[in-house]
């Protein structure tokens, strides 16, 4: 039987881990043939999160997590072949998005920064890599991102529905598919990136299980005004951030304006009142980009990405969207961890293709290009 595999890997803001997802274009739609995911080792975690947060480093850090990235992507990638009995050479290329260090598509000098040596992936899997996606169409005015709304309007439009398509990871995106009108995707603020970091640094563990600990806290009101106060929540598309903006230190300021403009607030806020302060956060910056859309068609919500697992999260989601009927992409037969990953095996595959990969109207490039450099195997 003919195939035609692409191999996605995605390793987000979240620092979590690494997602792969096997994807087979030999008919008209693709389709997933598998997934897999690596923890992120501590040691390389704890050097990008300390990179990102601050945004110093030197030159021989820098290149040495690049390398270090790399590594890690190919013993993915090899293990990934020997459990499923797939050789090197049945895969056509290897989508890779790279780690995202730091993402600055605005000021006289915008750029995007992503780690991970493509040279070296290539040689250590004996496999033709794609990558370097987000400077191409930032080559040509663009942010750079959200990229995967192109891939959400190939696998989700349907002509019957308006369709949001949110992912939340560490930062949330929504792609819009409405019938008749351009496609549209922008980040819409943080998605699980600050409820990460609250709750490593109070509980000394990676995420909030099912949102169990800020289930137990209570919303305060003072607090969310001030985070809703950030310019980025009123900016319209296109729009792009990431943990540059959003960070403990960005969080921390909020919460000492808080409490320096009200005198109700003569104790501290306490950390789980924070963290479920944080959960409607997200929620409402996701909610106020949707609850305006008009449109005559029944509107349906496909949520995918970690936020997922956040029952708290999918709840106050529910409650602010009552008119959207809303699911997760596995109701459309792709498992929501892995939905970024699919789409960097498919821009691969756009790549190798000569074909378009981004949406102007989506990150602001003056056109349509072919996205990603082409890092041949040996």
């Amino acid at each position: 039987m003919h195939t035609e595999y692409y191999l996605g890997i995605m390793s987000g803001t979240s620092l979590d881990g690494v997602d792969l997802a096997l994807l087979d274009f030999a008919s008209s739609q693709p389709i997933c043939v598998a997934t897999d995911f690596t923890p992120m080792p501590q040691l390389i975690r704890e050097n990008s999160t300390a990179l990102v947060r601050s945004g110093i480093t030197t030159l021989q850090q820098l290149g040495e997590l690049d390398h270090q990235f790399a590594l890690l992507y190919a013993d993915c990638v090899n293990r990934f072949l020997q459990t499923h009995q797939i050789s090197a050479g049945q895969i056509r290329a290897i989508g890779c998005h790279g780690q995202t260090v730091w993402h600055a598509p605005h000021g006289e000098f915008p750029f995007s920064m992503q780690i991970g040596d493509m040279n070296l992936l290539a040689a250590r899997t004996g496999i033709t890599v794609v990558g370097d996606f987000r400077r191409k169409d930032m080559a040509f005015g663009g942010q750079g991102a959200p990229l995967v709304p192109a891939f959400h309007q190939a696998i989700f439009f349907d002509p019957n529905f308006a369709t949001a398509v949110l992912n939340i990871g560490g930062i949330s995106n929504v792609s819009l598919l409405i019938p008749h009108h351009p496609v549209m995707g922008f980040d819409t603020g943080p998605g699980n990136t600050l409820l990460d970091q609250w709750i490593e640094k109070y509980q000394g563990v990676s995420y909030d299980k099912n949102g169990a600990w800020g289930a137990m806290g209570k919303l305060n009101e003072a607090l969310l005004r001030e985070l809703l106060d950030e310019p980025f929540c009123r900016l319209s598309a296109p729009k792009s951030s990431g943990r540059e903006l959003f960070n403990l230190s960005w969080l921390e300021a909020k919460i000492e304006k808080t409490r320096e403009q009200s005198s109700a607030l003569s104790l501290p806020i306490s950390a789980q009142d924070v963290q479920a302060t944080l959960v409607e956060f997200t929620v409402r910056t996701i909610a106020d980009n949707l609850k305006n859309i008009d449109t005559p068609l029944a509107k349906r919500l496909l949520v995918c990405g970690g936020g997922v697992k956040n029952r708290l999260m999918m709840q106050r989601l529910a409650e602010h969207l009552t008119p959207w009927q809303i699911s997760t992409t596995s109701d459309f037969g792709l498992d929501p961890d892995y939905v970024e990953a699919a789409a960097f095996a498919w821009l691969a595959y756009r790549r190798m293709h000569n074909q378009s990969g981004n949406v102007p109207e989506v990150t602001g490039a003056q056109k349509a290009i072919s996205l990603g450099a082409i890092f041949p195997k040996p």
